[in-house]
């Protein structure tokens, strides 16, 4: 999904100029007395990415981010997006080579952590750079998009903070040595990968076909049903001016396409349950064939999300209450 914030535009909000000047002072500081006690040495590419809670938070993300950024990948096991999206994040953690390290924090074991960031939806994805917390972006994200704002991020460390990076060890395998065997490869893994690579260059056509050629051979993919969803709604908002949609939606609630319309940018930014209840409250003041349109477009969202979500099981009981 297009990320709700792709710029480093935000740097100048969250850290005004005194702010950053201290968080410099304090990173210089962290990196000499690290100096002077020796240094933390080359570390693992497997170290790049860690498991953090609330209790080592202080240590492994604020701490940490006077040597390295620290990028937040805020994930649950029963979010279906955060599935596609954790693994590109892991990925990139180990070819940015100690660039910035990757910290996941899973939100429903850790609830203050997420109310302290202000979190709506998940995936969310932060960044803290010598204490300073930067939002990144809310809902999946193409791999290019997501390139460009490590870019962004990296940059910013450098040239405002002084933080180049961990030194990573070459040498050292990143699953270490008890990595498990690469999985053998099934029957649509090439296929899968065809349509991921299309989603990351903006092929969106190319990603839907590639989609809907594995689930012709076998319909109960959920790996493809969940691609086929996401590249289908990135589809229908791509070229779409953002205010007009609002204002066409607010100033015509009656009518379905335009509720529909904001519905999927509601979703494409993270909001949804704004895009569930929109669609919701059209299912309950429409008949026939225009209620129909709207109840399936909504299934569909339910698709994007995943099963599994509390708000799509939540929205799925608000919405037979709707239509009963």
């Amino acid at each position: 999904m297009q990320p709700r914030n792709m710029s480093m535009s935000g740097v100048v909000d969250l850290a005004a100029v005194k702010a950053a000047q201290e968080a410099k002072a304090k990173a210089e500081q962290a990196r000499a007395q690290a100096a002077r006690e020796g240094g933390a040495g080359a570390i693992s590419p497997a170290d790049l990415v860690i498991d953090v809670d609330e209790a080592g938070f202080e240590r492994d993300v604020l701490q940490r981010s006077a040597e390295v950024p620290v990028v937040i990948d805020f994930w649950a096991e029963w979010c279906q997006p955060c599935k596609q999206l954790s693994p590109v994040l892991e990925r990139l953690a180990v070819e940015y080579n100690g660039r910035f390290l990757l910290a996941k924090i899973d939100v429903d074991a850790n609830q203050m952590l997420m109310q302290q960031f202000g979190i709506q939806g998940i995936p969310a994805v932060f960044a803290v750079v010598a204490g300073q917390a930067l939002p990144l972006f809310q809902g999946a994200a193409g791999e290019a998009q997501i390139r460009q704002t490590l870019d962004q991020l990296v940059q910013v460390a450098e040239q405002r903070f002084g933080l180049t990076g961990l030194t990573v060890d070459s040498e050292a395998e990143p699953g270490g040595a008890q990595a498990a065997p690469e999985r053998p490869a099934g029957p649509y893994d090439a296929l899968l990968e065809a349509a991921v690579q299309a989603l990351d260059s903006g092929d969106l056509s190319g990603a839907v076909q590639a989609y809907k050629n594995v689930l012709s051979e076998d319909p109960g993919n959920e790996e493809a049903k969940l691609g086929l969803a996401q590249a289908e709604l990135l589809q229908r908002v791509q070229g779409v001016d953002p205010q007009q949609v609002r204002r066409d939606a607010a100033e015509k609630p009656a009518d379905v396409q335009a509720q529909i319309a904001a519905a999927d940018l509601d979703l494409v930014g993270g909001h949804v349950e704004d895009a569930f209840g929109r669609l919701i409250e059209t299912v309950g003041r429409t008949v026939g064939d225009d209620r129909d349109t709207v109840r399936m477009r909504l299934l569909e969202l339910f698709e994007v999300v995943g099963p599994e979500d509390p708000r799509v099981i939540a929205a799925r009981r608000a919405l037979a209450r709707a239509l009963f």
